[in-house]
């Protein structure tokens, strides 16, 4: 295969059912472009309806028989996860692909609805709720993936057990950097629990190198059109590592170029923070008690038969 990973490697997806959180902009949008146009019905999980329904009338125009849906997700909201996944599961009776990529960066201190400092509370705990939530139906679906959006910066991450609600103060590219580290323990303890139970799915991890986003404000954006990369570009990592029959459990993948900050995709590094088995498992502890969603295995396989 070409070292030039494209969407034309992209196996055909009809029949397979992908969720894509933040599917409305950005390396989200171009993510359900590329798998609707290779025949997967996509979820576009999204915040904002408007914006929703303006990306996905833009994704029709392009990709005619295109097979979007639309349910409303709020990540920073645990009770709006809890009734997304509840309209999902009234709709589909399985779920192939679960694109984690949502995601906020550097805002000003924020709390979500449920007190959480809103990047560590979005970016990780939302989506921590969102799989457990989906879990029943990823189980019933053979060979189902899960893919966590994280980031170059979570080089500079430290999981900060006593200060994840910024209660000891606030630095916005710290507690970025934190949950974008939480994603790849996520993935890390996801798949050891797979494996575990001797199920045939897997975590895999992606991160876009520093792609042209509604996520960049100011000098950042100014600095991203000179060094950065296209949304198409930047969704490729994450389309990889949903669709390629080559990935494995764990995997990360991010562009080839320029130490990860643009070019194809290719299987990538990551900190030795981010293969700590014992910290990924008291990050999964922590992510059960505060957002009250606990990965019930026996049950879900017996309800998955």
């Amino acid at each position: 295969m070409s070292s030039k990973w494209t969407t034309a490697n992209i196996p055909d997806q009809s029949g397979k059912v992908a969720i894509g959180t933040g599917a409305n902009s950005g390396i989200g949008y171009e993510t359900a472009k590329a798998l609707a146009a290779k025949g997967a019905t996509v979820i576009m999980a999204c915040r904002n309806l408007e914006k929703a329904h303006a990306a996905a009338d833009k994704i029709k125009r392009d990709v005619p028989g295109a097979k979007l849906d639309i349910i409303q997700l709020d990540l920073a909201d645990l009770a709006a996860v809890r009734e997304f996944a509840a309209q999902f599961q009234a709709r589909y009776d399985q779920l192939n692909l679960l694109i984690n990529n949502a995601g906020i960066m550097f805002p000003p201190f924020t709390e979500t609805k449920d007190g959480f400092e809103v990047q560590f509370g979005a970016n990780h705990l939302g989506h921590f709720a969102l799989t457990g939530l989906l879990l029943d139906t990823l189980l019933v679906t053979s060979g189902a993936r899960v893919v966590n959006v994280s980031s170059m910066a979570h080089r500079m991450g430290k999981i900060d057990f006593d200060n994840l609600n910024a209660e000891k103060g606030y630095n916005p590219s710290a507690a970025y950097a934190q949950s974008k580290l939480a994603n790849l323990l996520f993935s890390l303890e996801l798949n050891r629990q797979f494996e575990a139970h001797g199920l045939d799915l897997m975590a895999v991890s992606a991160h876009p190198g520093w792609t042209a986003t509604n996520l960049q404000r100011g000098l950042m954006a100014t600095a991203t059109r000179i060094v950065g990369q296209s949304a198409p570009m930047g969704a490729l990592p994450t389309l990889r590592a949903a669709t390629d029959p080559n990935v494995r459990p764990n995997e990360y993948y991010g562009p080839a170029r320029f130490v990860e900050v643009r070019g194809y995709p290719k299987k990538v590094g990551t900190i030795a923070a981010a293969q700590d088995v014992a910290l990924a498992q008291k990050l999964w502890h922590v992510s059960e008690e505060m957002t009250g969603v606990r990965y019930e295995w026996n049950q879900a396989i017996e309800v998955a038969g």
